[in-house]
């Protein structure tokens, strides 16, 4: 061991405490010894410790204190005694009460230990039993109140039955457990020891150093990088946000534009635009959040074209065969779906602008009840491409591409349905800790009832919609959606960036 070396390598601090080390030093010893704040200690102790020069232990002492209600019978006898010295004579309890002046808490703390430790006798009078002549003459409870606060190893064991009783009172006795460390060298702390541990060495390189050039010819203090430093947990987004940044970034690079619009929806956009019926279970309360005030918006110039697809149908189709309600769709409500900005954007487009590509990412609400794998707020990203040139295996395609650039090397589709969409798939992925597979949206081309009654004209619109949550949970290796929104600062801060 070169102890030159080590010698050299030595912070300020650690010359200051390392000399006050010997076996079984207590931190709070070296605390008062070294007149040093305990964080400037305990840094120098973990240093000495990296540098296998001592080892540490925790050391916990149970401290035996009189709380409130202890501290007032200091100055004046226990309650059970002044009970017992009231009776000069046989007593009703009204009578000791009253002679004692007892509070109605100290005298029915006094009469229950009285009468379990057979100190008085119960009849039409109370009457003082020889035990409690004798245990009035016994004043070991005043002793050891006078005594404490104490170490409740150094007690005997009558002083320790005191306590155990004692603490059954409210606020009369407390414990508290007294946090040190215990310090003692290593082999290689105790030759150190025989070392001389001063040495005039540049500590730190300042400005007025390299000017003077005062370095020369001196000695720099050894610096030790591979020693262990406090994390650093810099400023960064959620990593919800990382995630939502990452895949608007991938849509962006594929050439789609981005849809935005607000959470609030009417049922016109969210549902009958997209042709679901007006009956179907979806859009009851049992899955919708419908808003309260305001109750009802406002149609659309097109809703008639809606109305027929459902009424009548479209292009052969039968539609519903129903009378479509205008009241039923004009009700406000939590957007269930980001794929309403799909049928918004579709309404404003332009035969003369195709072909082109859209996306979203979103928050939608479902009322849903809440489990590991189901949240009733979550974020969904959506996709249109509206183009006479595109079919099925497109589709599959964009959705291929997506998953890979999310991290997903095998994924599989299902055939589905969906109320908007024909042919329709489901995008699941299997679940290694769960082993079960795990839906991760739908997707499918947009029926004709949906296109025509929006556009004008029925062309092929590939559509898909995935909740992201469902999405990342792999990555960041979380097992429960409910976690991602726990906001738990520790985790915050350890989480990993998303990084592809």
């Amino acid at each position: 061991m070169d102890f030159d070396k080590l010698i050299k390598s030595l912070h300020p601090l650690e010359r200051k405490v390392f000399p006050l080390v010997t076996n079984n030093s207590k931190l709070s010893y070296i605390i008062k010894e070294s007149n040093l704040k305990e964080v400037e200690v305990t840094r120098a102790l973990q240093w000495l410790e990296n540098k296998k020069l001592i080892k540490t232990e925790k050391d916990f002492t149970e401290i035996t204190e009189l709380d409130e209600n202890g501290k007032s019978y200091l100055n004046k006898e226990l309650p059970e005694k002044q009970f017992l010295k009231a009776l000069n004579k046989p007593l009703n309890l009204k009578e000791i009460k009253e002679k004692a002046r007892l509070s109605n808490d100290e005298f029915n703390v006094s009469f229950g230990i009285l009468k379990k430790l057979n100190l008085i006798k119960i009849g039409k009078e109370i009457n003082i039993t020889d035990e409690g002549k004798d245990f009035l003459k016994d004043n070991s409870t005043e002793e050891l109140l006078k005594k404490l606060p104490k170490n409740i190893n150094e007690l005997s064991l009558k002083e320790k039955n005191i306590i155990d009783e004692l603490k059954k009172r409210k606020n009369f006795i407390k414990l508290n457990l007294l946090k040190d460390r215990k310090i003692s060298l290593t082999e290689i702390g105790e030759k150190l020891k025989q070392h001389k541990l001063e040495h005039d060495l540049i500590e730190n390189v300042t400005s007025d150093l390299l000017r003077n050039k005062s370095w020369k010819n001196k000695e720099f203090r050894h610096y030790d990088i591979k020693i262990n430093v406090p994390n650093i947990n810099p400023n960064k987004r959620h990593f919800v946000n990382q995630a939502i940044n990452y895949v608007r970034k991938i849509w962006l690079e594929l050439g789609f534009k981005e849809m935005q619009g607000n959470i609030i929806q009417t049922s016109f956009w969210n549902f009958d635009a997209l042709y679901s019926a007006q009956d179907h279970p979806s859009r009851d309360m049992q899955d919708t959040f419908f808003i309260k005030d305001p109750k009802l918006g406002n149609l659309p110039k097109i809703y008639n074209n809606v109305r027929k697809a459902h009424e009548n149908g479209i292009e052969n189709s039968l539609g519903y065969n129903y009378k479509w309600n205008p009241q039923e769709a004009m009700k406000n409500i939590l957007r269930t779906q980001n794929t309403v900005l799909s049928a918004r954007t579709i309404a404003n487009l332009n035969l003369n602008e195709l072909p082109c590509k859209f996306f979203s990412v979103g928050k939608v609400f479902r009322n849903e009840t809440v489990d590991w794998s189901h949240l009733f707020e979550f974020y969904q990203t959506e996709g249109i491409v509206v183009d006479e040139n595109v079919n099925f295996k497109h589709l599959l395609g964009y959705l291929k591409l997506f998953f890979s650039k999310m991290g997903f090397d095998k994924i599989k589709f299902r055939p589905s349905y969906f109320p908007f969409t024909e042919p329709s798939v489901e995008v699941i992925v299997y679940h290694p800790i769960k082993k079960i597979w795990i839906e991760l949206g739908g997707a499918g081309i947009f029926r004709a009832e949906v296109v025509k009654p929006l556009l004008g004209k029925n062309i092929p619109v590939l559509a898909w919609g995935l909740g992201l949550e469902r999405i990342i949970v792999d990555y960041y290796d979380i097992k429960d959606l409910r976690d991602i929104y726990g906001n738990d600062l520790k985790k915050l801060r350890e989480i990993k960036l998303w990084i592809k």
